[in-house]
This record gives C-alpha cells, structure tokens and sequence, in this order.
C-alpha cells in the first residue's frame, strides 16, 4: 500500500504552500517529514486528513498499484496539541474509542492494557482527561491510532512532551506499527528523525525532496540538512 500525493497546489491568500508537489509514500517505512517553520508540514497533514481542501491536485491511496480515494476514518492524526473530551476519564475515552471502531482494531488487548503499555498507571486511568498533564494527554491521543492501526498514520511533533522512558516505549510501538501503516513523522528533532525514521522527506520550496537513507547516519547529517533548509528560493 501507498499515499500517492499528486502534483499538489495549495495557497493562503498570497502564501504558496506547495506548488504541483508529488511523493509516494509506502508502507513498511517511517518517513520524517522536516521543514522550516511554515513550511506547511501541519497543513499538509491536515490535507491527507481532509480537514482542508487542496487547490490542485489529488492524494489518493494506491493498493495494487491501484489509485482509489479514501474515506477520512482511515487516516489517524496525532497532532501537536491534543484535543480530549476533558468529561472523561482515560479508560473511558480509550474503551468508549475501541467499541466504535470495534470492527477496525485487530488487538485482543483491553484499555486498560493499552493504557499501562503506554505508562499510565492503574490510579491515573480513572481521573478525567482534564487533569492530565499535555504529556499524559498526548500518550492518550496517540494511543488512538495506534490502537486502530489505520492504513495511514500521521504524527505532528509527537514525543516531544514525553519523558526519556515514555519516548522510548512509544517509538517501539511506531515501529511495530509501519508493518501496517504509512507514517509520516514531523519533527524539528533531527537526532530523533535519524533514530526513528527510515527516510527523511524535506518540505521546501514548496516542494517534497528526499534525502536518501544511507545519508541518515552520516557524521554530517545534521549540516547538510541546514545547508539544504537555508537555501532561499532565488526570486
């Protein structure tokens, strides 16, 4: 399976956001997905999860080699600021989440399970997601997703609100996850893109530019990546 994204337009008033932009992404790998800021990294995650429309162009799923739209339930979204029903305590989002998408989830294991895998512990599962500190939040979010296993699995700036032992236990379950999944990591972390990811995708220019894997653990990784971002569109 693929996200196949098709010469791609989008603009905000006089903004150019991407200009016939065009990368196939499959599964089976994490890409991270690097850019300046407002180089529309979160708006392009919000394209694929059709919460905006594209100007030009088309994002499709390609199975079989096969073009087909798809259904805005098959893409999980983490995104930087989690949005939580504050009513509810986290064994009852997470319990309440898997019975309406029973049909989807291939795991026998209960929330509770699913929430102590993450860290959170039996006497915070049953306080109201209101009380929980943004880290604790974002563990319930991107449980979400990982629970459902989309075929498309997008994080905005995940793990960074997470302690050293919760990172850790998270970037085992995205890795376990890429076997079902196409996943689109953004991350201004370029340690953590280097030690998570399995090919780094630049947004720049308004345009998608790959960096070729064997290039991630390169001694100067690092400066080539600013070098390629610091470069100005000549006018």
């Amino acid at each position: 399976m693929k996200l196949q994204v098709a010469s791609i337009s989008k603009k905000f008033d006089q903004k150019i956001i991407f200009d016939q932009a065009s990368f196939t992404f499959k599964k089976g790998k994490i890409y991270g997905l690097l850019g300046r800021n407002g180089s529309g990294k979160t708006t392009f995650f919000n394209c694929i999860a059709k919460n905006l429309k594209l100007d030009e162009g088309q994002i499709q799923l390609l199975e079989e080699d096969e073009a087909r739209n798809y259904d805005n339930t098959e893409i999980g979204f983490t995104q930087t600021y989690p949005q939580l029903p504050a009513f509810m305590t986290a064994y009852e989002f997470i319990r309440f989440y898997m019975d309406i998408h029973r049909g989807q989830i291939k795991d026998t294991r209960k929330p509770e399970d699913w929430l102590t895998l993450v860290g959170i512990k039996e006497e915070d599962q049953h306080r109201l997601l209101k009380d929980f500190s943004h880290g604790m939040q974002n563990k319930v979010q991107m449980l979400l997703s990982l629970v459902v296993q989309p075929p498309v699995l997008l994080l905005d700036e995940p793990l960074t609100s997470f302690d050293p032992v919760a990172a850790l236990e998270f970037k085992q379950l995205i890795r376990e996850a890429k076997k079902d999944s196409v996943i689109i990591f953004s991350t201004h972390i370029l340690q953590l893109a280097q030690d998570l990811c399995d090919e780094i995708v630049l947004l720049h220019h308004q345009r998608f530019q790959a960096i070729p894997s064997e290039k991630l653990h390169d001694a100067d990784f690092e400066q080539e990546i600013v070098a390629i971002l610091s470069d100005r569109e000549e006018v």
